[in-house]
């Protein structure tokens, strides 16, 4: 299933930027889909953006479009998430997740990166 480690996360003031980035091992990384979610304590996890295999698929959630730019780096097996204009809202605990391209559902998860945005 792979390991899948997140980076970057902290407490920043709302208008700000963060780079969060996830580090995938024991995978063949091309063959994925990556995700990033997010969670808040009470509500269920959510899909914030998601890039295809190839990279050339992306898909966000509508409260972060023309904010968030996902991208990736198959040669450094890496999945970054570009977070501008940071909001109160977008606080939560920020996962990283893979998806096979033949699979139905993301199998592999990180342990998760606090992000915090002030108001």
């Amino acid at each position: 299933q792979g390991q899948l480690v997140e980076s970057g996360g902290g407490l920043v003031q709302a208008g700000d930027s963060l780079r969060l980035s996830c580090a995938a091992s024991g995978l063949t990384f091309s063959d994925y889909n990556m995700g990033w979610f997010r969670q808040t304590p009470g509500k269920e996890r959510e899909s914030v953006a998601t890039i295809s295999w190839t990279g050339g698929s992306t898909y966000y959630a509508d409260s972060v479009k023309g904010r968030f730019t996902i991208s990736r780096d198959n040669a450094k097996r890496t999945v970054d998430l570009q977070m501008n204009s940071l909001k109160p809202e977008d606080t939560a605990v920020y996962y990283c997740a893979a998806r096979r391209y033949n699979a139905g559902r993301y199998g592999s998860w990180g342990q998760g990166t606090q992000v915090t945005v002030s108001s």
